[in-house]
C-alpha cells in the first residue's frame, strides 16, 4: 500500500474515531461505525493498524483501535497475510507489545490477544511460550507484558471458536503451546512470587496467570503444590491488596481435585490449610468483601469434596460448619454462594441408607438459618421499592433450600420446626412480638408446601389449627392466606377444615390492606380449585358473597373469585352445572344489558363497568372451557341470548379499545364453548366485528375472525362463506389503507392479527383468500412483515408464505385428481410469487443473516427448497441481485459467490435438497460476520 494511501486512510480512521469522542447522533455514530467495521475486513488495514500502533503521536483511541484490529484480523483474516510475511506480523506484534508493555492496558490486552491467536495459527513459529519468556522475562519492564501474554494465552486457545482450524490441528497447536509449556510457566511464576524486589502488581498478575493455567486445566494441582505458590497462595489472603486474586487461585486448586481419589495427596495438604481458615470466619464478621472470599473458597471445597464429607463425615465436617457459619452471615449477597452446595449435599444424602447425626443436625440449624434471614427489615418502609422488590425475589430463592432440608430431614420435621416458631413467639407477651416472628415461618411453611405430604395427620393438622387465630396484622394474614392457598390439596383430603378456612378468606376480603385481599382472591380461587367437589353445598354461599361483597372489591379479586365459582361448577353434573353456570352468566350478561340499553349515553365509570362484567364472564368461560360436543339444554338458546348483548354492546361502544379487547377475548372463549350452537350468530358476529375493526382498527377483531375461521371454516352454507369473503375483502381494505399513513412497526398487533386470520383462510377458506383481487396485496404485506423485529411475527409470516407457495394445488399427488377450484388457486399463488418473488428471496437471505430467530432457519431452508423445485430459473435470475443488496459486513463477497454457486449447481442437477446445505453455509459465514461485527463494536 503506498504511502500516500496510508496517511489518507490514516486520517479517515482517526477522523471516523473523533466521532466517538463528541456528542454524534445515532444517524453519524452508526455511519461512522459501519465504515470502521468495513475498514477492518480489507485487506489495506494490516498496514493501516501498524503505523497507527507504531508511530509517535497517535491519539489514544486510535492505538486502542489498531490493536483490536490485528485482534480481530489474525482471528478472521489471516488467509490475507501470505505465510512468508506471517514471520513480519509477529514480528511487529512483539514490538508493540514492548512498547506498551507499561500500558495502557486496553491496547496491551488486545496486542497480547492477538499474538496468541496468531501462535495458534503459526506452527512455523517454534515454541512462542519459549520465546517470549526468553524475549521479555529477563527485563523488569516488560515483565508485566510477559505475565499478561501468558494469562490470555490458555483463556484464548481454549475459548476463541472462530479460529478457522481443523479439530486435528487444533488438538496439536493446543499441546504445542500450553500442554508442553506448562511446567516451564509454573517455575516461572514460582520465581517471580518470591523474586527479589518484586510488587504487588506483579504478584496479583501471577496470581491471575496461575488461575488462568489452572482453569485451563493445564497446571497439575499436585505441580503447584511443589512449589513456593501453593503456601503463598494461602498466606496471601492475609494482604488486602492480594486477597482477591489468591481467592480466585485458591478455588481454581480446589477445583482441580475435584476428581478426589486421584488426588488426595493434594487434597491432604489443602484441607489443614482450610481449617487453619476457619477461625477467621469470626474475624471478618465487618468486612463483607473478606467473608464474601472465604465463603468461596469453603463453598468450593464443600462442592468438590461431597464424596469425601459423605465417607469421612467427622474429618470433613468443620467445612459444612465453615459454609454454615457463611450461609449464617447477613449480608444477602454472600449467603446465596452457599446454595448450590446444600443443594447437591441433599440430593446426595438422599440417596444414602444412613447418614451421619452432623449432617443432619446442619441441615436441621439450616432451617432456621434461612428462616431468620427471611424477616423483613425492622422498618421494611426505610426499602426503596426496588430493594422490596428484591428482597422479596430472594425470599423466594431461599425457600428452595428449604426444600433441600425437607429432602434431608423430611416435610414433617421442617414444617415442625416452622410452627415451633410461631409458637414461641405466640407464647410471649403481645406487645413484645413482631410481626416478622410469625410472618417469616409462614412464609416458610408456604415455601416447603410442595415436599408435603398431602396425607400427612401430625404437623398440619396443628398449623392448620393455629392458622385461623393469628394475630390480625395485615402482613400475618397475607402469609397466613398464602399458606391456606398452598396447602388446598391437603384440605380437600381434610375437608372438615374448609368451613373455617373459607370463612378466615372470606373475611380477608375486606381487610384494607389490598395485598390482604389480593392474597384472599387467590386463596379463594386455589381453595375452591382443589376442593371443588366439597364446595358444591357452598356454592349459594358463593352467589350471596359476589352479590353482597363482590361489588366492594377490587376487580382483579372479583375475576378470582368468579374462577373459584366456575371451578365449583365444573365440577357438578352436567345438567346441574349448566344451569349453574347459565345462571351466574345470565346475572353478569344482565348487567351489561342494564347500561347497554340507556336511552343516553352510558357514563365512563358504567362503560368501564361494563367492561369489567364482560371480563368476569371470560373468567368462568375460561375454567369450564366446554361441556363438550353436545350442550346441556340450559345452554342451547344462551349463545344467541348472550350474543345478541354483546352485538349492541359493540355496535354502541365498540369504538372504545377496553371494551373491543375485553369482547374480543370473551368472544373467543364463546366460540369454544358453544360449539356447533354458534353457528346461528356466526355472519352476524363476522359482520359486527368486520365493521368494528372497519371503524376503529383495533387488531382484537382481526384477532376473533381468525378463530372463527379456524372452528367454522369448513361449514359450506353460502351464507356463512358470503361471510368469510366480506370478512377478508374488507379487513383487507382497511389494512392497506392503515399501512398507506403508518408504518409496520407502528401497528405490529394488527399485523400480527392480519397474518394469523390470513394462516386460518388459506387452510379453511382458499376459495375466498386466493381467487380475491386483494390477495396479491395481502401476500406483499405478508413480506413485509418480515422486516418486523418481532420473533412471533417473524414466524407467523413465514408460516405463511410456506403454506401459500407449497399449497397442495401446486403440488399435485400422483394419481390423485384435484379440485377443480386448484386450477385457480394455483394461478394466483404463481402469478403472485413471479410479481414478488424477487422481494421474498431478498428479505428471506437479509432476515437469515440479520435478524430471524434461529429457529425459524427450517422455514426458511423448506421455502427455498420450494422455489427452487418450482420457480427455479425466476430464483436463479433473482438471486445475483438481491445478493449484491446484502451488506458485505454482514456477509462477505466470497459467501455470496458461493452461495450463488451452490444454489444454481443444486437446480441445473435437479437436486434441490442441496439448497438445505447452501443455507446453511451461508447463515455459518454471516454469523461469523456478526460475531466479529459485534466484538468489534462492543470493544471500542
Amino acid at each position: 500500500m503506498a504511502q500516500n494511501n496510508i496517511d489518507d486512510t490514516v486520517k479517515a480512521v482517526i477522523a471516523a474515531l473523533d466521532v466517538f469522542t463528541g456528542q454524534p447522533d445515532k444517524v453519524t455514530l452508526e455511519r461512522a461505525n459501519t465504515w470502521l467495521q468495513d475498514f477492518q475486513h480489507t485487506p489495506d488495514a494490516w498496514a493501516v493498524c501498524n503505523f497507527l500502533l507504531l508511530s509517535e503521536g497517535v491519539p489514544d483511541a486510535s492505538r486502542a483501535f489498531a490493536a483490536q484490529t490485528f485482534r480481530a484480523k489474525v482471528t478472521y483474516d489471516l488467509e490475507q497475510v501470505d505465510p512468508t510475511n506471517r514471520t513480519g506480523l509477529r514480528d511487529t506484534l512483539i514490538s508493540a507489545l514492548q512498547r506498551y508493555a507499561m500500558g495502557p492496558r486496553v491496547v496491551l490486552i488486545q496486542i497480547c490477544l492477538a499474538l496468541s491467536g496468531l501462535a495458534l495459527q503459526m506452527p512455523e513459529w517454534q515454541d512462542p511460550v519459549q520465546a517470549m519468556i526468553d524475549l521479555l522475562g529477563q527485563n523488569p519492564g516488560t515483565v508485566p507484558a510477559l505475565l499478561e501474554f501468558l494469562t490470555v494465552l490458555p483463556e484464548e486457545v481454549s475459548d476463541n471458536t472462530r479460529i478457522p482450524m481443523s479439530n486435528d490441528d487444533y488438538r496439536e497447536r493446543e499441546a504445542a503451546l500450553l500442554t508442553a509449556n506448562a511446567t516451564e510457566v509454573l517455575k516461572l511464576l514460582a520465581m517471580y512470587i518470591q523474586a527479589p524486589g518484586v510488587t504487588r502488581e506483579v504478584q496479583t498478575q501471577v496470581f491471575r496467570c496461575l488461575g488462568s493455567w489452572l482453569r485451563a486445566g493445564e497446571v497439575v494441582a499436585s505441580d503447584m503444590t511443589d512449589t513456593p505458590l501453593f503456601a503463598f497462595a494461602f498466606e496471601a489472603l492475609a494482604s488486602d491488596f492480594l486477597f482477591d486474586t489468591a481467592v480466585d487461585v485458591i478455588c481454581e486448586l480446589i477445583h482441580e481435585t475435584q476428581e478426589v481419589d486421584e488426588n488426595m495427596a493434594v487434597i491432604q495438604l489443602i484441607i489443614p490449610r482450610l481449617l487453619a481458615l476457619k477461625p477467621l470466619l469470626s474475624t471478618a464478621t465487618d468486612d463483607p468483601d473478606r467473608m464474601r472470599g472465604y465463603c468461596r473458597i469453603f463453598t468450593e471445597a464443600g462442592e468438590m469434596y461431597r464424596p469425601l464429607i459423605l465417607q469421612y463425615t467427622d474429618m470433613f465436617f468443620p467445612i459444612v460448619e465453615a459454609i454454615a457459619e457463611c450461609a449464617a452471615y447477613p449480608d444477602l449477597d454472600i449467603v446465596p454462594i452457599t446454595f448450590h452446595f446444600w443443594y447437591r449435599l441433599a440430593q446426595n444424602i438422599g440417596k444414602k441408607p444412613s447418614v451421619s447425626p452432623l449432617l443432619i443436625d446442619v441441615y436441621k440449624a439450616l432451617i432456621t438459618i434461612i428462616i431468620r434471614h427471611l424477616h423483613f427489615p425492622a422498618n421494611p418502609d426505610d426499602m426503596n421499592s426496588q430493594e422490596k422488590d428484591d428482597f422479596r425475589a430472594f425470599r423466594h430463592v431461599m425457600g428452595d433450600t428449604l426444600k433441600d432440608c425437607c429432602y434431608v430431614l423430611g416435610s414433617a420435621s421442617c414444617l415442625q420446626r416452622s410452627y415451633e416458631m410461631v409458637t414461641l413467639a405466640l407464647s410471649r407477651p403481645a406487645h413484645t412480638i413482631s410481626w416478622q416472628e410469625i410472618e417469616a415461618p409462614l412464609f416458610s411453611m408456604r415455601s416447603m408446601g410442595a415436599e408435603v405430604d398431602p396425607n400427612d395427620d401430625e404437623v398440619l393438622p396443628r398449623i392448620m389449627d393455629i392458622i385461623t387465630n393469628l394475630p390480625a396484622h395485615p402482613r400475618v394474614r397475607y402469609a397466613a392466606t398464602l399458606v391456606i392457598s398452598r396447602y388446598t390439596e391437603w384440605i380437600d383430603k381434610h375437608p372438615s377444615y374448609i368451613p373455617i378456612h373459607l370463612e378466615y378468606i372470606s373475611a380477608g376480603f375486606n381487610d384494607a390492606d389490598v395485598e390482604v385481599s389480593a392474597a384472599s382472591g387467590q386463596a379463594m380461587k386455589y381453595l375452591c380449585k382443589d376442593c371443588k367437589r366439597h364446595l358444591v353445598p357452598y356454592l349459594t354461599n358463593l352467589d350471596t358473597f359476589i352479590t353482597t361483597v363482590g361489588p366492594k372489591l377490587p376487580q382483579d379479586d372479583r375475576i378470582q373469585v368468579y374462577e373459584a365459582i366456575a371451578y365449583v361448577i365444573s365440577s357438578m353434573g352436567m345438567e346441574e352445572a349448566a344451569q349453574a353456570l347459565r345462571k351466574f352468566s345470565l346475572d353478569i350478561v344482565t348487567k351489561i344489558h342494564e347500561i347497554v340499553a340507556k336511552p343516553t349515553p352510558a357514563t365512563n365509570d358504567e362503560l368501564h363497568a361494563a367492561a369489567e362484567y364482560v371480563e368476569q364472564l371470560e373468567a368462568m368461560l375460561y375454567v369450564i372451557r366446554t361441556f363438550g360436543e353436545e350442550l346441556p339444554p340450559a345452554c342451547q338458546n344462551v349463545c344467541v341470548e348472550v350474543w345478541a348483548v354483546f352485538d349492541a354492546l359493540l355496535l354502541k361502544y365498540g369504538s372504545l379499545y377496553f371494551i373491543t379487547e375485553r369482547c374480543s377475548r370473551t368472544l373467543r372463549l364463546g366460540l369454544e364453548f358453544f360449539g356447533k350452537a354458534a353457528k346461528p350468530i356466526l355472519p352476524t358476529l363476522l359482520e359486527r366485528l368486520t365493521a368494528s375493526f372497519e371503524a376503529s382498527g383495533y387488531s382484537s377483531n382481526l384477532w376473533v375472525i381468525g378463530k372463527a375461521v379456524g372452528a367454522f371454516g369448513n361449514e359450506n352454507s353460502s351464507v356463512i362463506r358470503s361471510a368469510y369473503k366480506a370478512a377478508y375483502e374488507r379487513t383487507s381494505v382497511r389494512v392497506f389503507a392503515m399501512l398507506k399513513s403508518q408504518a409496520f412497526t407502528e401497528i405490529p398487533d394488527v399485523i400480527e392479527d392480519y397474518i394469523q386470520m390470513l394462516i386460518q383462510m388459506t387452510e379453511f377458506t382458499a376459495d375466498v383468500l386466493f381467487p380475491s383481487p386483494s390477495f396479491p396485496t395481502s401476500f406483499g404485506v405478508v413480506l413485509s412483515s418480515l422486516n418486523l423485529l418481532q420473533p412471533e411475527i417473524v414466524f407467523a409470516s413465514l408460516d405463511l408464505v410456506r403454506n401459500i407457495i407449497g399449497h397442495d394445488a401446486l403440488l399435485p399427488v400422483p394419481g390423485m385428481q384435484q379440485p377443480a377450484t386448484y386450477t385457480v388457486y394455483a394461478e394466483a399463488i404463481r402469478k403472485t410469487v413471479e410479481q414478488q418473488g424477487f422481494q421474498l428471496v431478498g428479505l428471506l437471505l437479509s432476515g437469515l443473516i440479520t435478524h430471524f430467530p434461529e429457529d425459524s432457519n427450517n422455514n426458511v431452508t423448506t421455502i427455498f427448497r420450494i422455489l427452487a423445485r418450482l420457480w427455479p430459473s425466476d430464483l436463479v435470475s433473482w438471486l445475483p441481485s438481491v445478493l449484491e443488496q446484502l451488506p458485505t459486513s454482514t456477509l462477505p463477497v466470497a459467501a455470496k459467490n458461493q452461495f450463488f454457486a451452490d444454489v444454481k449447481n443444486a437446480i441445473d442437477l435437479g437436486q434441490v435438497d442441496r439448497v438445505k446445505q447452501a443455507l446453511h453455509s451461508l447463515h455459518r459465514a454471516s454469523r461469523k460476520a456478526r460475531e466479529r461485527k459485534r466484538l468489534t463494536k462492543l470493544d471500542r
